[in-house]
């Protein structure tokens, strides 16, 4: 098996490879002067039939989503007979159906491109639906990579408590409080979607003096649900405050607003690339994903 990757791979197709003791290379890329991308492949081994590419798709979305496509196509004209397409951080799945008359569903149109040019298997961790992967036509595996929080929280939160930051979520917040053997509860909120804005209906009850308080959650986009989640923690006499969510997405003053409510530490895979926090590398869940499909 040889890995590859792409402009966006965050070095997880590296620390990949070296786990399974397998050849790598880093795919040459560039613009053009018109903002174009430009993908060379490295030269493949005579006879290596097994190609895995790593290529996360935050933000430029278009560009990255593109490149893989590209680096797909090209291995698929070189005659690589089984590509895999690794996908840290897979966008568009939040469109994962019309919610109003006429709309494009996005994560349709990019699941049939990855599989149309020429990927046969696909791994992701943890998208923000896990249903919608099964229109995805080869073989697809979903990371959770809350054994690895685990891990890393574990160093920084003596006395943990967990709270998910909707009910929706309890699994999750739930198996991370099982693996740091403590306590966990979940707000109630509801969006206002006309301005963005949240506002809990259910908060905690429990009395936080002297925890260290952990809100899980798959993604952090605008923050809004984090700074509830904090606020509501700070009332409750936390002694600490910690973010932690697998795909920092941090849109716009995401980072200062979760800080002013209270957060004092932030984790977050690196999945998305995201200067402020803690990364908890997901290279080794990738790993035994990946030996597993190929069994």
């Amino acid at each position: 098996m040889m890995i590859l990757e792409g402009p966006s791979g965050n070095n997880i197709g590296a620390g990949v490879a070296k786990i399974l003791g397998a050849r790598y290379a880093a795919v040459e890329h560039k613009l053009f002067p018109d903002g174009e991308s430009y993908i060379r492949m490295p030269k493949i081994p005579e006879g290596e039939k097994n190609v895995a590419i790593v290529q996360s798709t935050y933000s430029p979305h278009e560009k990255h989503l593109i490149e893989l496509l590209f680096m797909i196509d090209a291995l698929k004209s070189l005659g690589t007979r089984h590509i895999t397409a690794i996908v840290p951080y897979l966008a568009y799945v939040r469109q994962n159906k019309m919610f109003s008359a006429r709309e494009a569903v996005s994560i349709n149109t990019v699941l049939r491109l990855l599989s149309e040019s020429g990927a046969e298997a696909l791994i992701t961790v943890e998208p923000h639906r896990y249903d919608v992967l099964s229109l995805f036509e080869g073989k697809c595996a979903i990371i959770d990579p809350t054994e690895s929080f685990a891990e890393a929280l574990s160093k920084t939160a003596p006395n943990p408590f967990v709270i998910a930051t909707d009910s929706g979520d309890m699994v999750r917040a739930k198996k991370l409080a099982e693996l740091l053997d403590c306590d966990f509860d979940a707000i109630e909120k509801e969006r206002d979607y006309e301005t963005g804005k949240v506002r809990a209906i259910h908060s905690i009850k429990t009395d936080l003096k002297r925890k260290d308080v952990i809100i899980f959650d798959d993604v952090i986009s605008t923050g809004g649900t984090i700074e509830l989640a904090a606020r509501i923690a700070v009332e409750n006499n936390a002694r600490k405050v910690i973010a932690a969510a697998t795909h920092l997405v941090m849109a716009g003053n995401a980072y200062e607003r979760i800080v002013r409510a209270g957060v004092s530490e932030l984790y977050g895979s690196n999945t998305i690339p995201f200067q402020n926090s803690r990364a908890v590398d997901v290279s080794p869940r990738v790993a035994e994903y990946l030996k597993a499909m190929k069994k």
